[in-house]
């Protein structure tokens, strides 16, 4: 008699049972991983979308911050002239070595797809002006 006749027939039963998971289990777990992530994608989505908005702000303060301490450092009307004719990223220069962090550019200081836009004088210390990705327009902060 070999060991295989030598088990009895329930032990070979159960064995049997043990080889995988049939089709419909399988698409039962698939059909629930589907309609979990069907939930859950545009949740990520608006958490992504809000975190970017709250980094553009808080960099956009950040320049206020720097902006303030530029006029600190030389005074306003010596600020203001210095100031004058320079486009954003010139400005951008000036207020540089006042950032805690600051990237070589301004585009490159900002999450993908907002810009800002500095004030033209800085006599009445207006704040810069940030502007989200296309459709969102001015945010206001």
């Amino acid at each position: 008699m070999n060991a295989q006749t030598a088990l009895p027939h329930r032990v070979l039963r159960s064995r049997a049972w043990f080889r995988g998971f049939s089709l419909v289990e399988m698409m039962a777990c698939v059909s629930i991983i589907g309609i979990v992530a069907f939930l859950a994608i545009p949740s990520v989505t608006r958490y992504r979308t809000a975190a970017e908005e709250n980094a553009a702000i808080a960099a956009a303060e950040g320049l206020n911050l720097g902006q303030a301490s530029f006029v600190q450092m030389y005074g306003r009307t010596q600020a203001n002239a210095m100031w004058q004719g320079k486009n954003d990223q010139q400005r951008y220069e000036l207020v540089r070595p006042y950032l805690s962090f600051s990237a070589a550019t301004l585009s490159t200081y900002l999450p993908s797809g907002y810009s800002v836009a500095f004030p033209s004088s800085l006599l009445t210390m207006d704040k810069v002006t940030l502007n989200g990705p296309t459709g969102v327009g001015v945010i206001r902060y």
